[in-house]
């Protein structure tokens, strides 16, 4: 097993989400003491079947229990919500400790189980980072397939390509269509596809809808569909005013560039450098890299974009208390110039406490004009992450 960044607190109970295939149900059995931890796998069928009949059973299991017994490992918790109530009060009595996994938080959230009220931590689960990969990092390689622990497992590019396209009907198949998200699938298909071709742009959904034949509140819903399912991340426009006339939807992210591709139906297409495609993909990469580092090691950041009415953009501005605001350009060259920090210098003047920084693929570091230019690993460094 590839060694995660993730360290989940075991003197506390708690739940780790990420989307399928993040590597949660592996990384849990590599943490938990195999004799002192009971083990519910609600995907499978029968076990499944079992709790949504009779939720009860799993108290009459736990007082059976043999008093080795210190921990509870129930798997995909989301599918029988009902099993938190028993959770619930077997934290209080304090006797085993529950870790539970999950690929949705959408049907716990909207039940009355709230997370159990903070009795247990919140984690969240990712494919690989740079850093976990450490030799096996390969940028292309990332920007084409994506990160999921199986595509380090798979040799040929037809293997990594076939995978991809089978996780994305899996995605359609088990969270969509068995949970019944959505009524009508063949909309949800056709919005998954646009999703993923205008990643990273700001949200039209106006546009979206008469796309996919759906109104915009449906398009709003699939979108938090798609977050809630840990399929992305919603980065919001910048919160403050500052004196320009600002965009105010907000842009979305996938959580995989390999998903991504895959849904928009570009694998087989090669990125190449200096091309507008692949500096989409260098910031695609780069927002969810520093998105997991934050979610992992946890400093009260907040993440923004900022973009105008006449098109100038910030990629990504970084809040963090008690520091200067991070005003953020990624780039894709491998020679950051001075026509490269154009709107950050437009924009630094209306920010009186901050830092501004072009993270690239140069790996000279300098200063022009006040401006920070870091190779993209530097970058994450500096900031925190």
């Amino acid at each position: 097993m590839i060694p995660r960044l993730l360290k989940p607190n075991k003197k506390n109970s708690f739940f780790l989400f990420g989307a399928r295939g993040t590597g949660k149900t592996t990384l849990l059995k590599h943490i938990l003491p195999a004799t002192k931890t009971l083990t519910f796998d609600l995907l499978d069928p029968e076990t499944e079947d079992r709790f949504s009949r009779r939720p009860s059973e799993l108290l009459e299991i736990l007082k059976a229990a043999s008093l080795n017994i210190q921990w509870v490992f129930i798997d995909e918790i989301q599918k029988i919500p009902k099993l938190l109530n028993i959770v619930h009060k077997e934290i209080e009595q304090s006797r085993f400790k529950f870790a539970m996994t999950g690929s949705s938080a959408r049907k716990i959230k909207r039940g009355s189980a709230n997370l159990l009220a903070g009795r247990a931590f919140v984690n969240y689960l990712f494919p690989l980072t740079h850093i976990e990969l450490g030799k096996r990092f390969d940028l292309k390689e990332a920007l084409e397939f994506g990160t999921l622990p199986k595509i380090t497992q798979l040799k040929s590019t037809k293997e990594k390509q076939s995978f991809l396209r089978a996780y994305a009907l899996l995605y359609l198949k088990e969270e969509i269509r068995e949970e019944q998200i959505v009524r009508k699938l063949d909309p949800f298909r056709r919005f998954l596809e646009i999703a993923a071709q205008t990643n990273g742009e700001i949200i039209n959904y106006s546009n979206i809808a008469r796309d996919v034949n759906v109104d915009t509140k449906t398009v709003q819903s699939y979108f938090q569909i798609l977050e809630d399912t840990l399929i992305g991340h919603i980065l919001e426009p910048f919160h403050l005013s500052i004196r320009k006339r600002q965009r105010t939807n907000p842009k979305f992210y996938f959580f995989d560039l390999g998903i991504k591709r895959a849904l928009d139906r570009t694998l087989t297409i090669e990125l190449l450098p200096q091309t507008y495609a692949f500096g989409r993909a260098f910031e695609h990469f780069f927002i969810t890299e520093i998105l997991r580092f934050h979610a992992y090691f946890p400093k009260d950041y907040q993440f923004s974009y900022l973009c105008t009415k006449d098109n100038a953009e910030i990629d990504l501005i970084v809040e963090r208390p008690a520091m200067p605001v991070a005003l953020i350009e990624i780039k894709s060259t491998r020679e950051v110039t001075e026509r490269h920090i154009l709107n950050l210098k437009r924009f630094r003047k209306d920010f009186k406490n901050s830092e501004a920084f072009c993270l690239s693929l140069d790996t000279t570091e300098k200063v022009i004009d006040n401006i920070n230019i870091l190779h993209w690993r530097r970058g994450l460094n500096e900031l925190g992450s």
